[in-house]
């Protein structure tokens, strides 16, 4: 497995990871506005920070595969 191919794979599981987070950040906002809970270990405000740190590494991700893409190119 090239490391290219590694490259690409984490960064989609980041991205996949992080849509799940933040989904289950706004379950649980849903949940505290009703009475309820769901998680116990963490809040949503920390699910959602890690969430946007996760889209922050695939939006670099992203650019450095183009910014390479762009070199092979010219």
């Amino acid at each position: 497995m090239s490391l290219e191919k590694l490259v690409s794979f984490a960064s989609r599981l980041s991205f996949l990871v992080a849509f799940v987070l933040l989904a289950l950040a706004l379950i649980e906002r849903i949940a505290n506005a009703t009475g309820y809970t769901i998680l116990q270990m963490y809040r949503g405000g920390r699910l959602l920070e890690v969430a946007v740190v996760l889209l922050v590494f695939v939006i670099a991700v992203q650019l450095r595969e183009m910014k390479d893409e762009l070199r092979k190119k010219s």
